[in-house]
């Protein structure tokens, strides 16, 4: 029988997040065991709501979504982000160019597709969100990553991204707040982008889901402010702020110098229509959102769940004889790292497998992110403050584990066929660890 190989495309493509860790989670969840997952950032997961007037605004216009819509995204949606962009000191951006799209992930395929050809390079930071890497390799491009590192607070440095641009370079990705470290760039960083992007006449690619999930003093600067004389493309949609990943809404929307970039507008229009539209019941929940009471602020000032939630985070690091963090000052996660020399055999793929195979915790290791390093890991503080404490009190037992004499049990043991003895043990507080909202 012929062997069915899949694309010569897909050699440089990686998405581990959802990849063997988390498949062999669904083999032990079938089992029976009770899986924490911090591998995504998913908030319906963790009892998180879209906001009522959204899902209303939906339901309300359920007779107006039966047919498809404009390539672009319907009117009304696409009005409420230029009102936003406008509010925020983005110039001259209108509804043409917006684009609205099955969530953001479906745009960053879209907007590189439509932009490169063979062997065009793009700058992409590292560590990263992983599909940006993958979708320039899927569109016959080269990602070259730029590195945000962690002794530097995961904040870029321009000067160093400027010698990594050649003549196949044709754009920039920043991503702010990052995923999946949590930093959110300062003016001078953003400015020192902007001002080599626009030396280089490259496009810049803002990912700004997370825009308004910030903690303490720090302030989001919408890239597009800042890049005037050549084209931005801020992305951004319903996923994150809005706790509405199920709606598939995101928005790609084109400010600066657009003049220039019709007929990449025009090839990004042509894409939008091969594939008719986004989905449309989702679209009538955007000028709602954006217009809206922002919720999100109850979530991320002291006293929010995601606040304290982060703090969980902050102080299990803390607490623990192995683990170091930067502090998030953004998004939804907390990348953490292991002390210099304490585990110096420390690999992040197998400290994530001993961790769900004997702890059942599911986390995402930092090479997943494309990092050049095998010491971070990636958890997200969408569970409630006491879930992360105990992720953490498992997680220094594995570490612990690492350094003495002790053996983790076998993946035989910790997975064979649930006996009354074993049904005793699940039933302790441990494995009743609960990840739903109160």
């Amino acid at each position: 029988m012929r062997t069915i190989r899949p694309s010569s495309s897909l050699a440089n493509v990686k998405y581990e997040i959802r990849g063997d860790l988390a498949r062999r989670a669904n083999e032990m969840e079938r089992l029976g065991y009770d899986i924490v997952p911090l591998n995504i950032g998913n908030p319906g997961v963790f009892g998180f709501r879209t906001p009522e007037t959204m899902r209303l605004a939906m339901i309300e216009n359920l007779k107006a979504s039966e047919a498809y819509s404009h390539q672009k995204g319907i009117f009304p949606a696409r009005e409420a982000i230029v009102m936003q962009q406008q509010s925020r000191g983005v110039r001259g951006v209108t509804v043409d160019e917006v684009f609205m799209g099955n969530g953001v992930s479906e745009l960053i395929d879209l907007v590189l597709r439509a932009l490169l050809s063979t062997d065009d390079e793009v700058l992409v930071p590292s560590p990263d969100y992983p599909l940006w890497t993958a979708a320039v390799n899927l569109n016959r491009g080269r990602a070259v990553h730029y590195s945000c590192r962690p002794e530097n607070g995961f904040q870029p440095d321009p000067q160093e991204m400027e010698s990594l641009i050649t003549s196949r370079t044709r754009a920039i990705v920043v991503i702010n707040p990052n995923n999946p470290t949590g930093a959110v760039y300062s003016r001078a960083v953003l400015e020192g982008i902007a001002q080599l992007a626009e030396r280089h006449h490259l496009v810049v690619f803002s990912d700004e889901i997370y825009d308004q999930i910030l903690y303490d003093d720090a302030e989001f600067i919408p890239m597009a402010t800042l890049v005037q004389d050549t084209l931005c493309a801020t992305l951004s949609g319903l996923s994150k702020v809005y706790r509405a990943c199920g709606y598939r809404v995101g928005w790609a929307a084109f400010s600066g110098d657009v003049e220039p970039a019709r007929e990449y507008l025009a090839a990004l229009d042509k894409l939008s229509s091969l594939r008719l539209c986004s989905n449309v019941p989702g679209q009538w929940a955007v000028q709602t959102a954006l217009g809206g009471y922002q919720s999100i602020h109850e979530l991320t000032r002291p006293g929010g769940r995601l606040f304290q939630s982060r703090q969980a985070i902050l102080e299990g690091v803390r607490n623990s004889k192995y683990l170091q963090i930067h502090t998030p000052m953004g998004a939804i996660y907390g990348f953490v790292g292991v002390k210099e020399g304490v585990l110096p055999d420390f690999d992040d793929q197998r400290f994530a497998m001993d961790l769900l195979e004997h702890k059942h915790v599911l986390i995402a290791p930092g090479t997943s992110f494309n990092a050049p390093y095998k010491t971070h890991f990636r958890i997200t503080n969408l569970p409630d403050a006491e879930v992360i404490a105990e992720v953490f009190q498992r997680m220094e037992e594995v570490c612990d584990s690492y350094l003495s004499d002790r053996r983790l049990p076998t993946q035989t043991e910790t997975t064979q066929p649930e006996t009354a003895q074993t049904a005793d043990r699940r039933a302790e507080p441990r494995a009743e660890l609960k990840v739903v909202a109160k």
